[in-house]
């Protein structure tokens, strides 16, 4: 055997010469997969001036260097690339989409908190939004609010000062207009934390809407943050 079984780090021969290579190649390889961080999952060509120490999950598609390698993980090392197998459990940050997921054991889930060997699991996700609010009395916000989720809140800031004439908005859905908040503010930097007492099931995907108080709105813009969990089903 000259690779381990798991993380395919080279082993060193019996009388090897040269032992520093091997040893260097396999702390490159730790190096990156320790606390692992992939640049990428769904990228599928490597970049064009890779640095040492990247990492990729290479995707379905993977063309050029990567070809080939679907379900593993890239690693630039001394000027060349490594591939490791993804296996599952394996868990990174995203960089590019800036989320934690779990490989369960075909893709990278978002999210993924739990996992049964059939691939079942809980996902935690954190969906955020960034909404330009026309004019009117109200703003939708469409599907939002994901299907087949579980809401636990909803956050935001006000990126972008909302004006007209309301001293005020609310925000909540067709059933309940302030279900995530009243009498939010307008300025800029102006933040809200709605929650419920008892988390919120939604069957079907739906609007969060912005209802204007006291007047109408007539520009502005607010990030939002859907705080939810979802159910894998099994294989």
């Amino acid at each position: 055997m000259t690779d381990t079984s798991r993380l395919n780090l080279p082993l060193l021969a019996p009388s090897q010469a040269q032992k520093h290579v091997t040893v260097n190649e396999a702390l490159s390889r730790l190096d990156a997969l320790v606390q692992l961080a992939l640049a990428s999952v769904t990228q599928t060509a490597p970049p064009l001036s890779p640095m040492e120490g990247d990492a990729y999950g290479v995707p379905v598609g993977a063309v050029n260097d990567w070809a080939g390698q679907e379900g593993q993980i890239a690693i630039f090392v001394n000027a060349g690339w490594a591939f490791v197998p993804a296996t599952q459990g394996m868990r990174a940050y995203v960089v590019d989409q800036g989320f934690y997921a779990s490989f369960n054991g075909t893709d990278w889930v978002e999210g993924m908190q739990s996992l049964s060997p059939s691939g079942a699991g809980m996902i935690q996700r954190t969906i955020e939004i960034n909404h330009v609010i026309g004019a009117g009395a109200t703003s939708n916000v469409p599907f939002a609010l994901p299907a087949q989720s579980v809401v636990f809140g909803v956050t935001g800031r006000v990126t972008t000062a909302i004006t007209g004439t309301a001293t005020g908005f609310s925000l909540g859905v067709a059933a309940s207009s302030n279900r995530y908040g009243s009498g939010l503010s307008l300025p800029q930097g102006s933040w809200l934390r709605g929650l419920t007492g008892t988390p919120v099931t939604y069957y079907g995907s739906e609007d969060l809407i912005l209802t204007a108080e006291g007047g109408n709105f007539a520009s502005g813009e607010i990030r939002l943050a859907v705080h939810c969990l979802q159910f894998a089903l099994p294989n």
